[in-house]
């Protein structure tokens, strides 16, 4: 599977055979850095300096270096998969070879930092229901008034949590077809990359 890159990160990326590949290096760890902490605007002036840029280059050269080991990460392309999607960048062989090494050295501690970033929502344990029907009251001696309840049991933050939800069987039917239909949608080409790059 190939990285599809913007026209902007390949922008962004094509700073980087004009510095030499030690300072490649020092920006692949910087990008790592400012995954782990943020970002920081002293290391970018302070590097813009010493290579007589200005700090927006070393910035969006930082960034796209960032993007491009991230996604290559989130999706855990393989080392050919990565080399090919940087051969359209058109850099040198040993430029390539160094990007190689930046991610496969660093592609399990920025999983291990985005599984950290990701929130923690809640997951569906088991469900309960019941269905209480109201036959009559003082004031109406002959209607029908159904309610369905449902228990919802979720797993949060290691322990667990419920919900206790109560509507009519129209609104329950509308859902479920809205569900069926979200479903069915996951199918589509479009969802199943999103998908794909949301994990």
């Amino acid at each position: 599977m190939l990285l599809e890159l913007s026209e902007e990160h390949k922008e962004h990326l094509a700073f980087l055979p004009q510095v030499d590949h030690a300072v490649v290096a020092e920006f692949g760890r910087i990008a790592v850095e400012f995954l782990r902490r943020g970002a920081n605007p002293k290391v970018y002036d302070g590097a813009a300096r010493k290579l007589s840029v200005s700090s927006d280059t070393v910035q969006h050269g930082v960034e796209g270096l960032t993007y491009l080991l991230t996604e290559s990460s989130k999706l855990m392309i393989s080392e050919l998969d990565f080399q090919d999607s940087i051969l359209i960048l058109g850099f040198s062989e040993e430029l390539n070879k160094l990007l190689l090494q930046l991610y496969l050295d660093n592609r399990k501690e920025i999983r291990a930092i985005l599984s950290e970033l990701a929130p923690d929502l809640p997951s569906y344990h088991s469900l309960e229901w019941r269905l209480d029907v109201q036959l009559a009251s003082r004031s109406l001696r002959q209607q029908i008034k159904p309610a369905v309840t449902l228990k919802l049991h979720l797993n949060r933050n290691g322990g667990q949590g419920t919900e206790v939800l109560q509507t009519d069987p129209a609104t329950l039917l509308h859902l479920v077809q809205r569900l069926e239909q979200a479903l069915e949608e996951m199918g589509t080409r479009h969802c199943r990359r999103v998908v794909r790059n949301v994990k």
